[in-house]
């Protein structure tokens, strides 16, 4: 949104968002905002959207803002949000079993996870961590380092979102 000043100058005007909408389709939004994890988890923050606009979201408290969601504004106007790439580690190991090992390990330390399968088995991706990672691999785990979305698995208690996770060539 543009303003003028006195003088003539344009201004633009912040995009205020006050309402979380859960996952949307990709064509409801007339924009996007990716952020990184640590950014999802604030319900208040100033942000640049992907097309260059200001954006202040004002959020009540609750979930953390998934790759997907929808945030409306007072306007009306909706926004969606996308998970940035950002450094992780991802520990591949067998799906099943050797899996719930690794995530209930990795879990046990109280940090986030994302979980998936991919065509080299199951995947635990968390933060880099040189302990996490040791104890990843003490499991059988092999590791990759490298930048994707990281969007862990929400808590039991997180709204009863349910989140699938998922392999991409990046």
């Amino acid at each position: 949104m543009l303003g003028r000043k006195p003088g003539g100058k344009e201004t633009t005007t912040m995009l205020t968002l006050i309402e979380r909408l859960g996952p949307i389709a990709a064509d409801r939004a007339t924009d996007t905002l990716t952020l990184p994890y640590e950014r999802r988890v604030l319900g208040r923050l100033k942000a640049m959207s992907d097309a260059g606009r200001e954006l202040g979201l004002f959020l009540e408290r609750g979930p953390v803002l998934r790759d997907g969601d929808g945030l409306r504004a007072g306007s009306g106007e909706v926004i969606r949000v996308r998970a940035a790439d950002e450094p992780v580690v991802t520990a591949w190991v067998d799906a099943g079993l050797p899996q719930a090992r690794l995530a209930y390990h990795l879990g046990n330390r109280h940090v986030q996870l994302a979980l998936g399968e991919g065509e080299r088995g199951g995947f635990v991706r968390f933060p880099p961590d040189h302990v996490l990672e040791a104890l990843a691999e003490r499991l059988g785990a092999r590791l990759e380092y490298h930048e994707a979305p990281f969007d862990p698995e929400p808590g039991a208690y997180d709204g009863g979102r349910h989140h699938h996770g998922h392999d991409h060539a990046h």
